[in-house]
């Protein structure tokens, strides 16, 4: 079952004519992204100040499908599609109303904030993720 989340497009999220502004897109999703690790159980402040591990995207492939604008309200869906040793492969649908604005694959990787190297992902936090996990079987 997907993550979900809900967040306003607002007036500084947007071009003059109203229009979501794309970079902005991606400031939202970085927000969604926290918040579902903390969904998890794996808040990025303690990631990031006890336990010193980072989480940087090393992909990320949008496709924009329809445009947003100012006022609407954003319904995130995050897939977990697979985990790797270190890599975690997401896939993200944003959309307003019921319409499909844009989608995302997206992989990010567990780092070390001390070396700056990918390492495993710790047991409990893979656990979590694995609970996430999209399977194909019905």
């Amino acid at each position: 079952m997907p993550f979900r989340t809900s967040r306003p497009l607002r007036f500084g999220d947007c071009d003059p004519s109203g229009i979501a502004y794309f970079p902005s897109y991606l400031n939202i999703l970085v927000g969604v992204l926290e918040e579902f690790f903390g969904d998890a159980g794996a808040p990025w402040k303690d990631l990031i100040a006890e336990r010193r591990i980072g989480t940087p995207t090393v992909r990320l492939d949008l496709t924009f499908a329809h445009p947003g604008f100012h006022g609407d309200t954003l319904d995130f869906e995050l897939f977990v599609r697979r985990i790797g040793r270190s890599s975690l492969d997401l896939e993200h649908k944003v959309s307003a109303a019921g319409t499909l604005l844009w989608s995302a694959r997206h992989s990010v990787v567990a780092t070390s904030l001390d070396t700056h190297k990918s390492l495993a992902w710790p047991d409990d936090l893979r656990a979590a993720l694995e609970s996430r996990l999209e399977t194909t079987d019905a």
